[in-house]
């Protein structure tokens, strides 16, 4: 499929407000209704466009904690990240996961309520992890960028 200039608009308007009707989105991207719902569903058909989901205010769910947190398992069999990866589907405070390339196989975007919880996250959830060889946390003071891809 070509995805033009008018497409990536839309992508990029459904990125910000999932919850734009249809009117509203042709409006923005200045297409009719019946042109941009046709885009919209050609580019779901193809698979562009996969899910749509809300953005959660953790901090309104009393989330004060975010952080970034690296891991480094100590083998790389294909076993052991499955391992890896089925011990912390099982934590709720794991929002997000990332393969990466350098010094670490894993990151991990982790919420808690507040500092205690975060630290019994680490001591007593991923430190008896088997298989981590080192475990890097960065704690977020600040969301000060934010956007959408494109």
């Amino acid at each position: 499929m070509n995805i033009d200039a008018i497409d990536l608009k839309i992508i990029n308007f459904l990125q910000r407000d999932a919850r734009l009707s249809n009117q509203e989105l042709a409006d923005l991207v200045n297409l009719s209704p019946s042109a941009c719902h046709r885009r919209v569903k050609i580019m779901e058909s193809h698979g562009i466009i996969e899910k749509y989901q809300a953005k959660i205010n953790y901090e309104k769910l009393g989330i004060k904690i975010e952080a970034i947190v690296e891991i480094k398992l100590v083998q790389l069999t294909e076993t052991d990240h499955k391992f890896f990866l089925e011990q912390i589907d099982q934590c709720e405070e794991v929002i997000n996961a990332y393969v990466i390339t350098g010094d670490s196989n894993y990151v991990l975007h982790v919420a808690a309520r507040d500092l205690n919880e975060f630290s019994q996250f680490i001591i007593n959830k991923l430190n008896k992890i088997k298989g981590i060889m080192s475990i890097n946390s960065k704690i977020i003071l600040d969301k000060v960028l934010q956007k959408s891809l494109l």
